[in-house]
């Protein structure tokens, strides 16, 4: 049952969604760690997104599906920044988005990001103002391949892929985006990717 609800459903299931679609008495948490063991090694493996599971094509056979991915649409400077900056230092504020890329966010940017299902809001600070956080979503951890925000790449990583040149923060070859108003030429801050 277990097995027939992930490879009709359309996006991750967690243990609670399967439950309730069971009968009483089931455990789909044991079905779940059956499952995988099951599928080791095989072309599908069932992995975890953030708090739910899914059936994906195994990594290792993943250039076979290279002809059908399909790029939609390109994120602009100021949005590829934003993403990175609510990714590394979830949940964070608006105001904590412009601190760190050094200008203001327009409200096209953040908006783009939540219409396409990556970021999403977050609970309101307790500080004066009560201001809303953004964070992640698990669909942004799909597309990716990530079981949870803790999985992004540090720095090294960054660094040694040749994303980042030789200044802490510093993405290499881009110009600033003529769509973004609040772009500039220095890149985003050096903290951009900090702790």
């Amino acid at each position: 049952m277990v097995e027939a609800l992930l490879f009709a459903a359309a996006q991750p299931l967690s243990v609670q969604d399967l439950a309730r679609r069971m009968p009483a008495g089931c455990d789909p948490a044991e079905a779940l760690r059956r499952l995988r063991a099951r599928h080791v090694g095989r072309g599908v493996e069932l992995v975890r997104v953030g708090d739910a599971w899914a059936f994906r094509t195994a990594a290792d056979l993943g250039f076979l599906m290279q002809e059908q991915v399909v790029e939609t649409r390109r994120l602009s400077r100021a949005g590829t920044e934003t993403l990175a900056i609510v990714a590394y230092h979830q949940p964070v504020t608006r105001a904590e988005i412009e601190e760190i890329r050094g200008v203001s966010v327009s409200r096209g940017t953040l908006d783009q990001l939540i219409e396409m299902g990556w970021v999403r809001l977050g609970r309101r600070r307790q500080t004066p103002g009560r201001p809303v956080t953004f964070v992640v979503t698990e669909a942004f951890l799909d597309h990716f391949g990530l079981a949870s925000a803790s999985d992004l790449p540090g720095l090294a990583e960054l660094r040694a892929a040749g994303l980042l040149d030789s200044r802490a923060g510093a993405m290499p070859g881009l110009a600033p985006d003529p769509e973004d108003a609040d772009s500039h030429a220095d890149g985003p801050g050096d903290d951009l990717f900090g702790d």
